[in-house]
């Protein structure tokens, strides 16, 4: 009972913090603030997850005149999202959001994405937590253009990168279940928008070889392996569907040199951005 008893001291903290930066009325955290995490065994969790998100998410085709179009861009670490964001910047009509990396960086001075680098059974849940939040702010932020594109979503974070944790033996499985709690309350209560998804199909290699050249501070220790883990969980979420897909997905070979790439987001364009609203 203790265990439960800080479970649910956890789910409560989680919803003020739900209701005060996200602005979720308090009568939908209700529910959650008084669960208490059910006894099972960490398979039946993963199916009954995998059955809400069936059940939360319809792949649902762009109706004509609908006012808001959004596309989630999804890829593996330089993959290449951050390049086709900016070349679809100066579209008329189309608002750009990409991943909240600052704030991960500079949580009141503290930075969470290199502590997870650095030690990711310490620190994976305390990210991960944090990017469930900033990914769900960014979802429920209000839509000012008839199209956005934004880098990733909550959707990756789950089925890739938690998914990683959790099946490296990186993150605990009480964690994982709190995470995934948290997930499946979110997708089943909150309209999370997102009507494309494109994804930039990268070879670990080729990633692997873009991250050395680009020398970013966090990202100066990720081994191969890892990329390769992340690779085949894309995989099995956006092309096996092993994971529900919350809209189609446009499959973008992305493993030519990032200045070529481009002419191969031109030739979607289209599709990408709807040029019906631009």
């Amino acid at each position: 009972m203790r265990l439960y008893s800080h479970q649910q001291r956890l789910s409560k903290h989680f919803c003020v913090w739900l209701n005060t930066r996200c602005n979720i009325h308090t009568s939908h955290l209700s529910a959650l603030s008084s669960r208490i995490i059910p006894r099972m065994s960490i398979q039946d969790r993963a199916r009954q997850s995998l059955d809400i998100a069936k059940t939360a998410l319809k792949v649902k085709a762009h109706t004509p005149g609908q006012p808001n179009y959004v596309v989630s861009v999804e890829g593996n670490i330089g993959s290449g999202k951050t390049v086709m964001l900016n070349y679809f910047s100066n579209t008329n009509n189309c608002e750009i959001h990409t991943e909240p990396v600052h704030k991960w960086r500079d949580i009141q001075g503290h930075n969470a994405l290199d502590l997870m680098y650095q030690n990711p059974e310490r620190w994976g849940i305390t990210l991960q937590t944090y990017i469930q939040l900033t990914m769900l702010q960014i979802h429920k932020q209000p839509q000012e253009k008839p199209v956005r594109l934004m880098e990733r979503s909550i959707f990756s974070a789950k089925y890739c990168f938690v998914e990683n944790l959790f099946k490296s033996g990186k993150m605990p499985e009480i964690e994982y279940i709190i995470l995934t709690e948290w997930f499946d309350w979110i997708i089943k209560t909150q309209n999370l928008q997102i009507d494309l998804i494109v994804y930039l199909r990268t070879d670990p290699e080729v990633l692997y070889s873009r991250i050395m050249k680009r020398c970013r501070h966090e990202e100066k220790g990720i081994p191969l392996d890892y990329l390769k883990a992340l690779h085949h969980l894309h995989e099995d979420w956006l092309v096996h569907k092993k994971f529900p897909c919350p809209a189609e997905v446009l499959i973008i070979d992305a493993n030519s040199a990032l200045d070529k790439m481009p002419e191969f987001y031109e030739q979607h364009r289209s599709r990408i951005v709807q040029t019906a609203f631009c």
